[in-house]
């Protein structure tokens, strides 16, 4: 079985619990669901946020979705100069043998911008 990452991002009005589990809860099922991805195929998911998200650890909205027995990671974002503000990033590890470009890497809200040289 192969091993591919996957990226995705979003971005949250409030800094409160409520919007960084909705946001992102909506983030991983979306890209679940983009990419066909079943729960047993995820290895781990490592999430960032802005500097300025304190509510909630985007990992603790994971788990809400059934994905506490998935490795999850949280960590700061580097804080650069004209960055998209209230941010949380995605990279999530799954086992594919699907060549790495057939993958749909999902950007939502403010960060739809992020990478927009990903093909849609």
């Amino acid at each position: 079985m192969g091993f591919r990452a996957l990226r995705g991002a979003t971005t949250v009005e409030l800094d409160d619990a409520e919007s960084i589990s909705v946001r992102t809860k909506e983030l991983i099922e979306g890209m679940l669901e983009r990419n066909s991805i079943s729960k047993e195929q995820l290895v781990s998911i490592f999430f960032t946020a802005t500097a300025d998200l304190h509510a909630m650890f985007p990992a603790a909205a994971a788990r809400q979705l059934g994905l506490g027995d998935v490795p999850l990671m949280c960590a700061q974002e580097l804080t650069i100069n004209g960055a998209v503000e209230r941010c949380i990033r995605v990279m999530m590890h799954v086992e594919d043998d699907r060549p790495r470009g057939s993958f749909h890497h999902v950007y939502l809200h403010g960060a739809v911008g992020l990478r927009d040289d990903l093909p849609e």
